[in-house]
């Protein structure tokens, strides 16, 4: 494994480690409490993020999380009880700003920065604290070396290694020998990662583990993964009460229990070989290893979800293969040289293809899926915070976090989401408890951070239960700064549109939250970058809600090709309600004579496609073309088109940079695909068609 490797991987096991300790910490603060769980997670993160820190010689990253291990220590030797009342709040904020030391620290690692070595104020704080858990009067002078003695588990004394596959100990005869997976890498980090693990069912003088020093010593992996990591017991229940924490023990591989028989004496007769008695462990070779699905001893078996990591650009450059795939399959099938020919061998084999390739297409696609979780738990710190800075009551409860989204929409929208919550805690939520109950609210504010698949789309939305939006105030300020004129009457959603124009801020100073003009207008235009869309509803008094509806992926897709005229266009099959036959006979008029036709209980405006785009060509009487019922969000209307093609699986494509100046994308324009025959299909956004056909 070369370094880059190795760098790679500690910094996702620290990333992922610090959103663990995150949600513990967030969980925990509500209750005011840590429970013996939390504590020996949080004991096992840091002490993880110091062992690997220290194996990559960041030496100020390990020596903080050497003293915040030392704390969560003495924490776990007396529970909860240790720390007073009064210093809680001051523990998790310690928790809290460790975190965001770590983070920021991991970004300057990402980025082959120079780390910050100067955290002698960060290690007084965590050393006063401790104080105050002991008992003992702070000390303000210079943190103490975090390399001094601190208090620490007493580690158990291993039999050193031997050589072949390991010493044994008459003391401890229950002997279990762990092998991990191949290229796992830091095997020494795992290995202690699993003792700790042991010490929470049994106590440090009832085991032992070779070799002794896997915590300081990188060396030791080499021994680990010709040998395994051989763990020694006194009895036999003890070996069999940790084996299912053996195998839910990240990247272990299998597990070897035998007893270990000392030698006899060199002058005594060897005893006759038994079936029954286990040969010495020092004069016989191994067995091969038990796989970590089979359980010892008739337990029950413990399976384990095996995951692996992937770049990125990995699943971009197959994504984008299997769109080529598609692209070739619907040109073999559509062929012109198989016009008029009934090839029902061809027709059959083809159906097949089609089939895998779509098989194909989903197992690449899912690939990318991520749950919107990580990025929602992450606003759950950002209330937090404000709450404190802010001296506000809030709350944020979120609702469908394990809906799953393409991996680069996830990491796109996380800053659209971000400004939307931090409007709602800054702007929305009332500065006094007091003003809330006075208008018959909770004193505690709440902001709902919600996500909803539909099929085609992700719908996420931030509401708030706040005051809601100003008009007036608005309206003023968009006069002010010159985007709106003050003789002209606008609607109340032409008011709130202005909120996302660049530079608009109704505050009027600069703080650290708002005020400077950025914010609403980076949501649009995050959010419209990936083919979505933004609005705005609020009623004054009683809150504001923004909802972004972004694509599920932006790869591959189901369509159905129509035709006007010479052009084909592409109609997202999630979008289609139904097509019909319609008559002039059916059509109604408006006051502007606009065109309404009546599907079941509803009136439905029709929007013509010829005319819309001024195409050449293309029928004129309703009676000779076909209707297409579509749906976007709350929008639906018919879209009138000369001819139905038939459904294809369609890989869309972005359009040139040349065409998307030319705001190309409110004219319901979404991007373009290629057929199988070469030909261009210029593939319809139906909600943005209805706004620009209507001037919404």
């Amino acid at each position: 494994m070369s370094s880059n490797d190795i760098l790679d991987m500690y910094i996702y096991e620290t990333n992922s480690l610090l959103e663990q300790l995150e949600n513990i910490v967030l969980d925990a603060e509500k209750g005011n409490t840590f429970s013996q769980d939390n504590v020996n997670e949080i004991f096992r993160i840091m002490h993880t993020i110091k062992g690997s820190s220290a194996m990559m010689e960041f030496d100020s990253l390990a020596n903080v999380a050497h003293r915040i291990e030392d704390m969560f220590f003495l924490i776990r030797e007396g529970t909860m009880e240790v720390v007073p009342e009064k210093d809680r709040p001051a523990l998790f904020d310690l928790m809290f700003h460790s975190i965001d030391y770590y983070r920021a620290e991991m970004e300057k690692v990402e980025a082959e920065q120079p780390l910050d070595q100067d955290i002698d104020s960060f290690l007084i704080n965590i050393n006063s604290l401790i104080a105050k858990i002991k008992g003992e009067e702070p000390q303000e002078e210079e943190p103490a070396p975090a390399a001094a003695p601190a208090p620490q588990p007493a580690a158990p004394k291993a039999a050193a290694p031997s050589g072949g596959t390991g010493g044994g100990n008459a003391e401890f005869p229950y002997e279990l020998r762990v092998f991990f997976d191949d290229g796992c890498g830091m095997e020494n980090l795992r290995c202690f990662m699993l003792v700790t693990a042991v010490q929470e069912f049994c106590s440090p003088a009832d085991f032992l583990y070779e070799p002794a020093n896997v915590e300081t010593d990188a060396s030791t992996s080499e021994y680990v993964i010709d040998n395994g990591f051989l763990l020694m017991f006194k009895d036999a229940e003890t070996r069999e009460k940790i084996i299912p924490t053996v195998l839910t023990t990240g990247s272990v591989h299998s597990y070897q229990p035998h007893d270990y028989v000392p030698a006899p004496p060199a002058e005594a007769e060897p005893p006759a070989p038994s079936a029954a008695a286990p040969a010495p462990a020092a004069k016989t070779p191994a067995a091969p290893a038990a796989p970590a699905a089979q359980s010892a001893q008739g337990m029950q078996q413990h399976q384990k979800e095996s995951l692996i990591s992937v770049n990125l650009s990995k699943l971009d450059q197959l994504s984008a293969l299997v769109g080529e795939i598609v692209i070739t399959e619907a040109m073999v099938t559509g062929s012109p040289d198989l016009k008029d020919l009934h090839l029902e061998a061809f027709s059959k084999s083809a159906r097949e293809l089609r089939k895998l390739t779509d098989e194909l297409q989903d197992v690449s696609m899912s690939l990318r899926m991520v749950p919107v979780s990580n990025t929602f738990q992450k606003m759950t710190r950002i209330v937090r915070d404000m709450c404190k800075k802010l001296n506000k009551q809030a709350k944020l409860t979120l609702v469908g976090e394990n809906t799953e989204v393409d991996k680069t929409i996830v990491d796109s929208i996380s800053d659209p989401i971000m400004h939307m919550v931090r409007n709602s805690m800054d702007h929305g939520i009332e500065d006094s408890a007091d003003d809330r109950v006075a208008a018959g609210k909770n004193p505690t504010g709440e902001i709902i951070l919600s996500a909803k698949d539909t099929g085609s789309e992700v719908i996420i939305t931030i509401q708030d239960d706040g005051q809601g939006v100003n008009d007036e105030a608005v309206l003023r300020k968009a006069i002010k700064n010159g985007i709106a004129s003050p003789d002209v009457q606008y609607s109340h959603k032409e008011i709130l549109n202005f909120l996302m124009m660049p530079g608009f801020s109704t505050n009027t100073e600069v703080t650290e939250f708002s005020g400077r003009g950025v914010g609403m207008d980076v949501v649009k235009s995050g959010v419209e970058s990936l083919g979505g869309t933004v609005t705005i509803t609020s009623e004054q008094g009683k809150g504001m809600t923004t909802t972004m509806r972004i694509p599920l992926t932006m790869a591959i897709m189901d369509g159905m090709e129509v035709s006007v005229g010479d052009s084909i266009f592409t109609i997202p099959i999630n979008n289609i309600r139904s097509s019909l036959k319609i008559t002039e006979q059916d059509i109604l008029h408006d006051s502007v004579n606009g065109e309404m036709v009546k599907i079941m209980d509803g009136y439905y405006p029709i929007i013509r496609a010829r005319d819309f785009y001024s195409l050449p060509g293309g029928v004129d009487n309703i009676g000779e073309g076909i209707l297409m019922w579509l749906e976007s969000g709350d929008c639906s209307y018919g879209l009138f088109v000369d001819e139905l093609l038939g459904e294809q699986q369609i890989v869309v494509k972005p359009l040139p940079s040349y065409v998307n100046n030319m705001d190309i994308k409110n004219y319901g324009i979404a991007g373009c695909s290629i057929l199988g025959d070469g030909n261009i299909s210029i593939i319809l956004d139906a909600g943005s068609l209805y706004a620009a056909a209507h001037g919404a």
